[in-house]
């Protein structure tokens, strides 16, 4: 048997055709985004009123990018889900509630398998925004809103798989869950509650989430001496000292270095406000804890006190060997 050529095309006909392929369906979203109207804002009103979740429904490709497409709403603080049109056909249709509302995503608007789930939406009057190729389909008659889809060429040489038309999909799911985000408010502290875990939810942690409370805190009056102030420094553990002032604000800090520059056999006698380093660094505690890491390093200290944005009052302290547990360098 003749084995068959894989190397008939040379490196430059795979860069040239993966051009093609991208520039394709660049072209296709950026006629896309040319076509949104006013129906666009009708459907994010839509969703805002949702009181229920978000159901996303397709079948194949399309059921693919509908699943994608509900993840993104969830992660976005919209409480949505997948449900198979087959599946719904089978006592699925119990998910869906009277308060929720359908996305449902099909080309040719005419998919069979979604006729179930259509008639029980018309049935109950639960609103239904279709994304699909034709106006005049079976899916886009019984959508409230319609996302129609522009003329496009799939990027697939046989016109035959799905490629562009997933692509636009997609972009459009996307859009519609960060215009839904922003009008929201959704905020950076919202999405880290929904994402705790792994890489990102540790780039999401607050200076807040990891410092030291103002109980464990090693903190002396810039009265004391240095003998009792040692005896604080070391119960409490951290390698350092906060000073504070009558009114019990912070105004300095002893670290091991201040140590080390007024050895001498007085230094035991003297009082911490000779000894400390004034005007210590602080962070606010709405700060992300990876901007602290990076004060920290540019700085060269391995503690930071932490005040309280609003009031400017102490309120905990971070330390470097907090962040490398928590994986942040």
């Amino acid at each position: 048997m003749q084995q068959a050529n894989v190397t008939s095309l040379f490196p430059q006909d795979d860069l040239a055709e993966a051009q093609r392929v991208l520039n394709l369906e660049a072209e296709a979203l950026l006629q896309l985004a040319q076509t949104l109207g006013e129906s666009f804002t009708g459907i994010i009103d839509l969703l805002m009123q949702t009181k229920g979740r978000v159901i996303l429904s397709g079948i194949g490709k399309s059921g693919h990018i509908a699943n994608k497409i509900a993840s993104t709403f969830s992660s976005t603080g919209t409480p949505a889900f997948f449900v198979h049109p087959s599946e719904a056909s089978h006592g699925d249709l119990g998910m869906i509630t009277l308060e929720d509302t359908l996305i449902m995503l099909s080309l040719s608007g005419e998919t069979a398998e979604l006729s179930n789930m259509i008639n029980y939406a018309k049935r109950f009057d639960i609103p239904i925004i279709a994304i699909t190729c034709k106006a005049d389909s079976v899916l886009a008659k019984a959508a409230l809103y319609t996302l129609l889809l522009p003329s496009f060429t799939e990027a697939c040489p046989m016109g035959l798989a799905p490629t562009t038309s997933t692509t636009l999909m997609l972009g459009l799911g996307d859009a519609l869950a960060v215009t839904l985000l922003k009008r929201k408010g959704f905020s950076e502290r919202d999405f880290k509650n929904l994402h705790p875990g792994g890489r990102l939810g540790r780039k999401l942690l607050h200076v807040f989430d990891m410092m030291r409370p103002y109980e464990e805190l090693p903190l002396v009056s810039k009265e004391t001496l240095m003998s009792e102030a040692l005896v604080v420094m070391t119960e409490k553990g951290f390698g350092c000292i906060g000073v504070l002032n009558d009114a019990k604000n912070l105004v300095g800090i002893i670290t091991d270095g201040d140590l080390r520059r007024h050895m001498s056999p007085l230094l035991l006698s003297r009082r911490v406000e000779n000894v400390m380093t004034s005007s210590p660094k602080t962070i606010f505690s709405s700060s992300l804890a990876s901007e602290a890491l990076g004060f920290m390093n540019r700085k060269s200290i391995t503690n930071l006190f932490v005040l309280e944005e609003s009031t400017g009052q102490l309120v905990g302290l971070l330390r470097l060997h907090d962040c490398l547990r928590e994986g942040l360098a």
